[in-house]
């Protein structure tokens, strides 16, 4: 998993104006850019497929037989080749597709050209790696799900659910077991845990920490079973007031809980939360759920 930070990058850290008013807008602020990230030509509502690489040919392109169909690709755009080792190759690829700025040509696909993707008119696919298996994605910025997006859909705002937690750091190293959507399992460190109060409750959750500056929350609450995406959602913030390692406060502004990606699309590998963050309150903030989408388990 890598964190999602150019797609969050405007919701790391809570908002810092101390009046009501100036608070509301800051996140009012957030949430636009949000969506105008979302909104993006490369950004999660340009998927179209996700498709794992299995040993042998997988064929792309807009011809009836491809093994993935594209709208907008040439009728025989790639043919890629998986080895018994798990090495991915071009077997032939339509003139005018470019990886890194240069031409693609037939051979081994390195990662760098792999990470960059392979690009065609309004295309892009990049091979990723989940696990010990390989996926070819491919993002179109003429995707149904970005050219018909309109909003998200948020609570109102409430100051009351920017929660001051206090930091607990782990005493011994720890780590959380993070399933997928692939039904794939990880295990991921996580340095302490974030506790607070919420209608008389004590609650606990325990991030991980996939870049240097910033923690990640992947949990799930009560409102996951009506308004909120059903396998749950996101909340990034900054580090502890006093560091990972001592005791400290955390702030927690789950007006900024964010959907995963799998709210928005199928073609996602997205995180779900760990046993320890599955919670029976109801979080009433954040990001509520996309259009028809429900979630895992419902």
């Amino acid at each position: 998993m890598k964190m999602l930070a150019l797609v969050l990058s405007g919701l790391l850290l809570a908002p810092t104006d101390a009046t009501p008013t100036g608070y509301r807008a800051q996140v009012e602020r957030a949430r636009e850019q949000r969506a105008s990230t979302l909104a993006g030509p490369e950004d999660w509502l340009s998927l179209v497929a996700l498709e794992w690489l299995k040993p042998g040919e997988t064929t792309v392109g807009s011809a009836a037989g491809s093994k993935v169909r594209l709208e907008h690709a040439p009728a025989a755009w790639l043919t890629l080749h998986v080895d018994e080792g798990g090495g991915v190759s071009v077997s032939s690829v339509a003139a005018g597709t470019t990886a890194n700025g240069h031409p693609l040509a037939a051979g081994p696909v390195s990662k760098a050209d792999g990470d960059a993707g392979f690009r065609q008119g309004s295309l892009v696919a990049t091979v990723i790696r989940r696990g010990d298996r390989k996926y070819l994605r491919v993002k179109d910025a003429y995707a149904k799900t970005r050219v018909e997006f309109r909003r998200l859909n948020w609570y109102p705002v409430d100051p009351k659910l920017h929660v001051i937690a206090k930091w607990i750091p782990a005493a011994t190293p720890t780590t959380l077991t993070i399933p997928n959507v692939l039904g794939q399992v990880s295990q991921a460190p996580s340095p302490g845990v974030a506790e607070f109060t919420l209608n008389g409750q004590t609650i606990r959750l325990a991030p991980i920490q996939e870049e240097k500056n910033a923690l990640f929350f992947i949990f799930r609450d009560a409102t996951s079973r009506a308004t909120t995406y059903g396998a749950g959602r996101f909340l990034y913030t900054a580090l502890p007031s006093n560091g990972l390692t001592q005791a400290g406060t955390v702030e927690l502004d789950f007006n900024l809980a964010t959907n995963p990606p799998c709210a928005y699309t199928p073609y996602a590998t997205c995180p779900l939360p760990p046993e320890q963050n599955r919670l029976t309150v109801a979080i009433a903030a954040g990001e509520k759920r996309y259009g028809s989408r429900t979630g895992e388990g419902e």
